[in-house]
């Protein structure tokens, strides 16, 4: 069972959430908190959505995905950008990680978005074989690249300070 995540998921979100990073070896860098999940999720300008993934029999939460529209100048259209993808590892094998997948497919399909994205470690040979096997193929010749902490400050400080806070830029200013 697929369904939209809830305010009232947020704990069980948060605590999925740092199983995800504690899977991939990084549960010091998850410093989110529940309230900024709730602002994110679900105040008053939403940047992110959240799926639950549950078990049929017991309603449990086996697993989540976590999206955010992008958008593509070259097809003209917005797409999917999956964040995160978790199921628990008592979880797995049932289907729910192929099932989150088909739920964001049929969204993106729904809302006449035209690609459907995400990254995934290297080495996390399980998924990689789940995201084959429903037909997702790399993308050769592209890497993700980041910046945070000290190498964003420094970049922003270059010449960032011309843009306003809202993300319109000043250009019809007088």
């Amino acid at each position: 069972m697929i369904r939209p995540a809830t305010p009232a998921d947020l704990p069980v979100l948060h605590a999925l959430i740092r199983e995800l990073a504690d899977y991939e070896r990084a549960l010091s860098e998850a410093r989110a908190t529940e309230e900024q999940l709730r602002t994110a999720l679900f105040g008053p300008d939403p940047v992110a959505h959240a799926l639950i993934a549950a078990d049929d029999t017991t309603g449990e939460p086996a697993g989540f995905a976590l999206w955010f529209r992008n958008f593509s100048t070259w097809t003209g259209t917005a797409g999917l950008y999956l964040e995160d993808l978790y199921v628990r590892p008592q979880a797995r094998g049932a289907g729910h990680g192929k099932a989150l997948l088909a739920a964001l497919a049929a969204i993106c399909l729904e809302r006449g978005w035209s690609r459907f994205e995400w990254a995934v470690l290297d080495w996390n040979e399980k998924a990689l074989a789940v995201y084959r096997a429903v037909g997702a193929l790399p993308q050769d010749g592209w890497t993700v690249q980041r910046l945070t902490g000290p190498a964003l400050a420094a970049l922003a400080a270059q010449g960032g300070a011309g843009l306003r806070s809202d993300n319109r830029t000043n250009s019809h200013a007088n």
